[in-house]
């Protein structure tokens, strides 16, 4: 398969580290951005920690950074509508010329907060939680792939709705544009770990999980993909990851002309924002989309970065706001 981005020299010896160090049961955290242009390698980060990444995964954390967990309070700053119905038009365009059966689209608003991020970090609550001290801080509710024995499963998730709305689960779940979304993504991630996997299959189809937002609390919708890899030779998670880059779910179908349709719309590199990270203890990998996203730029502006699938169904006002819906900070 042709794929989307071309690698950069960074980014190859990146994988080529992952390579080695999976190979020899040796472990790391990694992170790559979405269009595969910087990387980082952090060699037995839980051993060797030096405060230059912190992260709370299920299989593994760090210490915390030195913030304050603290109720936060966030005030964005979102382009107008009228700005965000140009991308959108570039997007419909191509889903009517049938470039594309689903695309990602994204944005990066302004926000203004008191917090650091160390702060907003700290007292974040989420399935993966990442910082990387004056780039970014990601809780994000996303698997990207684990891996456990011979066992590859992955986790696109694809949906969302206010939980407090009556039958919220049941209008998720019925949802003909969300439904349409949920099973483009499940047929391209199934596709993805055939090409790097043997017995493929749904296990779980359009399950949903509460997140407790500064918000109120929202429904997502997931699914759990399965397929077996042969652990009798030297695993090599560079080039298996590779092969499943960019994730499915936030970027679209088919990868390479969605992916050109993203970039004409969005008009900057997503940079970390929307790639993965992932840390491997020496046998198991788990691994997370960088979503529910903010960067601190090198002036200390801050922005947080959301988005959402947009379908030839969809209504431009209502993924503008499902954008501006995406922009908390999840909290316990």
């Amino acid at each position: 398969m042709q794929h989307p981005f071309r690698p950069s020299d960074q980014v190859r010896a990146t994988l080529r580290a992952m390579n080695e160090a999976s190979a020899l049961g040796k472990p790391f955290f990694f992170v790559l951005d979405f269009e595969l242009q910087e990387a980082l390698f952090f060699p037995d980060p839980i051993r060797q920690y030096d405060g230059s990444i912190f992260f709370d995964f299920p299989s593994a954390r760090t210490p915390e950074p030195p913030g304050r967990k603290r109720p936060i309070s966030l005030t964005p700053r979102p382009e107008p509508l009228e700005r965000y119905q140009e991308r959108f038009r570039i997007i419909h365009d191509g889903l009517m010329r049938g470039d594309s059966f689903l695309t990602n689209l994204t944005l990066r608003t302004p926000i203004e907060t008191e917090a650091s991020l160390e702060d907003i970090y700290c007292s974040s609550s989420a399935t993966y939680r990442v910082l990387l001290p004056h780039r970014f801080v990601s809780f994000s509710p996303e698997r990207f792939v684990t891996l456990r024995g011979s066992e590859l499963t992955t986790h696109p998730m694809k949906g969302t709705i206010d939980a407090r709305l009556p039958d919220a689960a049941e209008r998720l779940r019925g949802d003909y544009k969300e439904g349409c979304e949920h099973h483009t993504i499940v047929d391209l991630m199934r596709n993805d770990l055939s090409r790097v996997s043997a017995e493929v299959h749904v296990r779980r189809f359009k399950y949903l999980t509460e997140l407790h937002t500064t918000s109120g609390p929202l429904l997502q919708m997931s699914s759990e993909i399965v397929g077996q890899i042969d652990r009798s030779q030297d695993l090599a998670l560079g080039d298996l990851l590779l092969e499943l880059l960019p994730a499915g779910s936030i970027s679209g179908a088919p990868k390479c002309r969605t992916v050109e349709l993203i970039q004409e719309a969005e008009g900057v590199p997503r940079g970390f924002y929307t790639g993965v990270c992932g840390y491997f203890d020496g046998e198991a990998l788990d691994s997370a989309v960088l979503i529910r996203f903010i960067e601190e730029t090198s002036t200390g502006e801050l922005f947080y970065h959301s988005g959402g699938g947009v379908t030839i169904n969809s209504l431009c006002q209502d993924e503008y706001h499902e954008c501006l819906q995406k922009i908390y900070i999840p909290q316990s």
